[in-house]
């Protein structure tokens, strides 16, 4: 199996992992918020040494696409780049809302039929960044910018045949306004993080499907609203 390094920056949380064979070797995460700038380097200095010392040859580099935070995925994959042209290696892309599920998978057991996972991430207000997927990771809904009422994501609970597993920051906001019921499941405490990417990024390295080293873009999903600083007296 590959050793791929690992980078996941797409919310306020920033990690990186070296993961080998399904296991991961060595991960560092900082949850203080928007640090990524200032530990994403020694973070990945620290696995790539971790790699030298026990001469391993790192085969890919992954890295959290998104949606979510404009400013983390434009430092997480620009990141990713120059470790990919300066190890000539190639670049997988993972898609955070389907890390997401993946997160809530590995941490939860469910014995319900007709499961549908509906992994948000905030986008402030009352919008979401959202998807549909099956525990195959099949979309039923593709991944969108959402503004959450009472009735979204009816399509899928009006037959009643459908339990619906909603986690990540964007699904505490959906607590308080999609309609109640005994069909909504939310799964607390599940974040994107970089050891959590190993599953999907093994998969995508075995299918060899990697994305464009110089031109991929990020998932943003909307387009970026640049915001008036406050004046600081």
């Amino acid at each position: 199996m590959p050793t791929i390094l690992n980078i996941e920056t797409s919310t306020d949380v920033c990690s990186v992992a070296l993961t080998q064979d399904g296991q991961v070797l060595e991960h560092h995460e900082d949850y203080e918020g928007h640090n990524h700038a200032v530990v994403l380097s020694r973070f990945v200095e620290s696995c790539m040494t971790y790699a030298k010392t026990r001469e391993l040859n790192i085969d890919a580099v992954a890295v959290s696409i998104g949606p979510g935070s404009y400013t983390g995925l434009r430092i997480g994959l620009s990141e990713a780049k120059g470790l990919c042209f300066g190890l000539s290696v190639p670049l997988i892309g993972v898609n955070t809302l389907q890390l997401l599920v993946v997160s809530a998978m590995f941490a939860n057991f469910f014995d319900e039929d007709n499961l549908l996972y509906v992994p948000m991430l905030d986008a402030r207000r009352s919008e979401v960044y959202t998807a549909v997927y099956t525990p195959a990771l099949v979309a039923q809904l593709e991944p969108q910018p959402m503004i959450l009422t009472a009735d979204s994501f009816s399509q899928f609970r009006a037959d009643g045949n459908h339990k619906l597993v909603l986690m990540g920051n964007g699904s505490d906001k959906a607590r308080s306004i999609l309609s109640p019921g005994d069909d909504l499941h939310f799964v607390e405490g599940v974040k994107p993080v970089a050891m959590d990417m190993m599953a999907l990024a093994e998969k995508h390295f075995r299918e060899g499907n990697f994305i464009d080293v110089a031109y991929s873009t990020p998932l943003y999903l909307k387009d970026f609203q640049a915001t008036t600083p406050k004046k600081r007296i």
